[in-house]
């Protein structure tokens, strides 16, 4: 439709349009109202009213080849779209707002959301559709609501595309879920899920928490939800997964495990702990061993969050606002890992300023066991907090206190960062990978069978290429790492194609790999058996 100036009738092709002579107005005047009669649509036989279906004006404004993304975001130029749009099923929306909802409505965890939910997500992200749709879009991206690997303390968790999930390694908790305590050294269907589409997956130290695609809670292994590696609590082994029923009113999306205490983060944004109150370290007061989720109090409880990621003894949550993409930190605060320039601990989230300081749109966190690291919307990677093996990536071993660009990256644009127990991994756009740290168990990739074995324990202070990857011709998507102090680190490379590929320790089984003669680890990347895609 093209409503212009030159006395030209705007039509609408393969429909018929009836023109009334309108009495008394002039051309110009009558190329304006059939304009917005054509728009809005009227009770005068042969108008087509797009209000009507809305559905319509979308199909048109698509078939220009424009990307759904940047039509949401479509400043309306042509002058019968300049007012709000009459079109169901809010009489305010405008075109982009539409475009914005249509596309809120195709997404997994906008879909089951009730009307009065779904106003109250919009206000928490600002009170506009196409910030509801940025917040939607931002948290799968983070996310990975796909295929993963997951490197845990000892055990491992693999989940398909198709939701099935894998697990394999030490089971004394049984945090595999296959009802027994029996070590798996090759991956495992846990059974009692099938029929239930698992697509996020959290390892702790002894213990699993698996989440599906309804929103509900699967937790197995050690009864707590925090507790020292090795401590008191936590007791009673789970061997097979179990709902957990103080979520069940709370649509889950995504699970973080930390050493003292866990959290997960609903589908509006809102992030709930356990455990780890009895010093009010996470805003709340509580035993150790408390099963009641809390809401995490203070500057998010109106800030929608996208992701969470847990190192040993803080948070950090990704928040979404009107003003663009930021980062809060909440826990222990040794070594500056909390980001805000000293050692102080929080007991509430509190802003990282220093994002806005380096012009950095942060869109994927990573907290280490005491480091953290940050990719930008500009392929950027800050790393901060103890610098111990040369895990930030500066070249050195100092701590930094605020967050810090790894400038050795500044030719690298990255999509994707791990980090574990001084180590830190950087996959690029083009699907290369570098890591940096502790070379304890051969974790970082950088001994292959060509290059022999005597770089395989080496500390690397700056981000070097992991060749040993780059030689299996894959594409890889997605790192991690094992995150804890007390347990040596394993990695696993997923690549795009599905294909899954470990190394590091693998004493206990959590490779995926059968070990032979007195070996403990693996060197260079192995293929696992089992297909992700």
């Amino acid at each position: 439709m093209d409503a212009t100036t030159s006395g030209a009738t705007p039509s609408i092709p393969l429909h018929l349009i009836i023109d009334e002579p309108l009495s008394l107005v002039s051309p110009l005047q009558q190329t304006y109202q059939r304009s917005q009669r054509h728009c809005f649509g009227e009770s005068t036989p042969g108008e087509f009213p797009l209000a009507a279906n809305p559905s319509i004006v979308l199909h048109v404004l698509t078939s220009c080849n424009l990307n759904p993304e940047d039509l949401a975001h479509l400043e309306v130029t042509c002058t019968f779209f300049r007012k709000p749009a009459n079109f169901a099923p809010d009489f305010q929306l405008s075109i982009s707002e539409l475009a914005a909802l249509d596309m809120c409505e195709k997404r997994a965890i906008f879909k089951p959301m009730q009307e009065e939910e779904r106003q109250v997500l919009k206000q928490k992200c600002g009170g506009s559709w196409k910030l509801v749709l940025r917040y939607i879009l931002a948290g799968e991206a983070c996310r990975r609501e796909k295929s993963q690997a997951i490197a845990g303390p000892g055990h491992s968790i693999a989940v398909t595309s198709g939701g099935a999930a894998y697990t394999f390694g030490s089971n004394n908790s049984g945090q595999l879920g296959h009802g027994t305590l029996e070590e798996e050294w090759r991956p495992r269907l846990i059974s009692s899920l099938q029929g239930i589409r698992i697509i996020q997956a959290a390892a702790g130290a002894g213990r699993s928490i698996l989440i599906s695609d309804t929103g509900k809670v699967f937790a197995f292994g050690k009864d707590s939800f925090g507790e020292a590696e090795y401590g008191a609590q936590g007791s009673k082994a789970v061997t097979k997964p179990q709902i957990v029923e103080s979520l069940k009113d709370v649509f889950v999306v995504q699970a973080a495990i930390g050493n003292f205490f866990t959290a997960v983060l609903s589908r509006e944004g809102r992030v709930y702990t356990f455990s780890w109150g009895n010093e009010m370290k996470l805003g709340h007061q509580t035993e150790p061993n408390d099963v009641e989720p809390h809401p995490l109090m203070g500057p998010l409880e109106n800030i929608p969050v996208v992701q969470i990621a847990a190192g040993y003894c803080y948070l950090l949550a990704l928040a979404c606002q009107p003003s663009g993409m930021s980062v809060y930190s909440v826990g222990c605060g040794l070594g500056g890992k909390l980001g805000h320039g000293s050692r102080q601990d929080e007991k509430y989230p509190r802003l990282i300023e220093q994002f806005q300081q380096l012009n950095l749109q942060p869109t994927v966190v990573a907290a280490g066991a005491w480091h953290a690291a940050v990719v930008g919307k500009d392929g950027r990677v800050c790393t901060w907090g103890w610098g111990r093996y040369g895990c930030l990536g500066h070249g050195n071993e100092e701590c930094e206190s605020v967050p810090k660009v790894v400038e050795s990256l500044n030719n690298v644009k990255a999509v994707h960062v791990a980090t574990g127990d001084y180590t830190t991994f950087v996959v690029s756009e083009e699907g290369d990978v570098y890591s940096f740290g502790c070379g304890e168990s051969s974790s970082l990739g950088h001994s292959t069978a060509q290059e022999g074995e005597e770089n395989r324990h080496t500390n690397v202070l700056t981000p070097q290429l992991v060749t040993s990857l780059k030689r299996i011709n894959e594409r890889v998507v997605q790192i991690s790492l094992t995150n804890s102090i007390y347990w040596n680190a394993h990695t696993f490379a997923l690549t795009d194609s599905g294909k899954l590929y470990a190394f590091g320790a693998g004493d206990k089984g959590q490779l995926g790999i059968e070990l032979v003669g007195q070996q403990t680890e693996r060197g260079h990347p192995e293929r696992v058996e089992v297909d992700l895609s």
